[in-house]
């Protein structure tokens, strides 16, 4: 569905990104792990066509979409949940929802604003509030319902718990882990929790100074790996 090859992804002349490679199945759900500033949201960035330059291949069912725009990537087909949640905080909760339907292709809007609101029962009950007069919490769940929003195949999803109080983080990750079981939807998940890691992913790819070092089934995420490129 969606492979990486010898991708490289600069800031300026700074090369943050160095030949990852990386193949990513329909259905996977694969953790990005490291240590913090190796390049894990760099590389999601580079993804969603955010950085200043990038040299390789980002190849989306068959068609490499490395030097397309960021909306035109969206409208085929990938949501993105960024670090930070990247809310419009002058929005109210409905127009942040609905600013995903821009990105859509289908004519399920009805459904999935059905789905978020389901999955998200907060935001029904806060559809008029400002998106910035709520929780960090509240903020993430918004967040990550409006990818939803733009009906995606894939969904990326940067440290989507950073942050966030721990009966809000348990929410998340069952949403996350419903998407990709329930509904189908390819995951990839930036994440520094190994224990949600291993409990959710298919596949791992670490990454140290902007490189992959290990990667494969979730079952060879060792504790050694652990230890080497993520202990502090």
């Amino acid at each position: 569905m969606l492979k990486l090859r010898n991708l490289c992804g600069y800031y300026g002349y700074s090369a943050a990104l160095q030949d990852v490679t990386l193949s990513v199945d329909t259905g996977d759900f694969v953790a990005v792990l490291g240590r913090n500033g190796v390049g894990k949201t760099t590389l999601m960035r580079a993804l969603f066509g955010l950085l200043d330059r990038t040299s390789g291949e980002i190849v989306l069912d068959g068609i490499d979409i490395a030097s397309w725009p960021t909306h035109r990537r969206a409208r085929a087909g990938i949501g993105y949940v960024p670090q930070g949640r990247g809310i419009l905080p002058q929005f109210t909760v409905l127009e942040n929802l609905r600013m995903g339907g821009f990105a859509r292709t289908s004519d399920r809007g009805e459904e999935l604003e059905a789905l978020v609101f389901e999955m998200f029962p907060m935001l029904k009950d806060f559809v008029t509030r400002a998106g910035g007069n709520l929780s960090g919490g509240q903020q993430q769940q918004l967040s990550i319902a409006r990818a939803l929003m733009t009906d995606p195949k894939i969904i990326v999803l940067d440290e989507p718990t950073e942050g966030i109080q721990p009966n809000i983080v348990e929410l998340i990750e069952e949403a996350i882990l419903q998407l990709n079981r329930k509904h189908g939807i390819t995951v990839v998940l930036v994440e520094q929790d190994i224990g949600f890691a291993r409990r959710a992913s298919s596949a791992f790819a670490m990454m140290e100074k902007g490189r992959i070092v290990a990667s494969g089934p979730i079952a060879a995420l060792t504790d050694d790996l652990v230890h080497r490129h993520m202990a502090v």
